[in-house]
């Protein structure tokens, strides 16, 4: 009788490591704020794949300055795991991870391959990446900053540019003025 464990068993997490035969999936995870790059320590550890795109930026104090590397998205990260109950337990057990995001209750959202794989070929690259706010054309919005602090209005793009439309609507006239998106908040 054979009582040997199997190779990619791993006693810390419960689970066999993941073998290019099963179906892994991409799943973001929420973590605990300033968590991100200790998570990813653990979680590759444990032998689960995971991705944090990091970008470098240039932080000012009163008597300096100095390169800094921030999460490109605050507060979340990557996994690539089965679809199984076991793996995405050993995620959620991971010291910092504080939820799967999903669309509907109790079932994580899978990320597509191409919009992981996109982030990780401009990750590679090393061309400068800044944050953009996720907008929608038609979404109410807030300048956040600047004279026109406070406006709302509705976004709109024109020729590549972003505009805000500021509808009286008892005139049902309007006014529209060209804005830099990461100026802006959702309203």
């Amino acid at each position: 009788m054979d009582t040997t464990v199997p190779d990619p068993f791993n006693f810390e997490t419960g689970f066999t490591a993941v073998n290019s035969s099963q179906d892994c999936f991409w799943y973001a995870v929420y973590v605990k704020s300033r968590h991100e790059f200790r998570v990813h320590e653990l979680l590759t550890k444990t032998g689960i794949e995971a991705f944090l795109p990091a970008v470098q930026m240039l932080r000012r104090w009163k008597d300096r300055k100095k390169l800094v590397i921030f999460p490109l998205f605050p507060g979340y990260m990557f996994v690539h795991i089965p679809e199984q109950k076991d793996h995405m337990l050993a995620v959620l057990k991971t010291h910092g991870v504080v939820r799967f995001l999903s669309a509907k209750p109790g079932k994580p959202a899978q990320v597509p391959n191409v919009q992981i794989n996109s982030l990780k070929t401009l990750m590679e690259s090393k061309t400068p990446v800044e944050p953009y706010p996720y907008l929608r054309e038609g979404q109410r919005v807030r300048i956040k900053n600047g004279s026109l602090a406070g406006v709302e209005g509705i976004l709109v793009k024109r020729k590549g540019q972003h505009i805000l439309v500021l509808s009286v609507d008892i005139l049902q006239q309007g006014a529209s003025v060209k804005i830099d998106a990461l100026d802006v908040e959702p309203a």
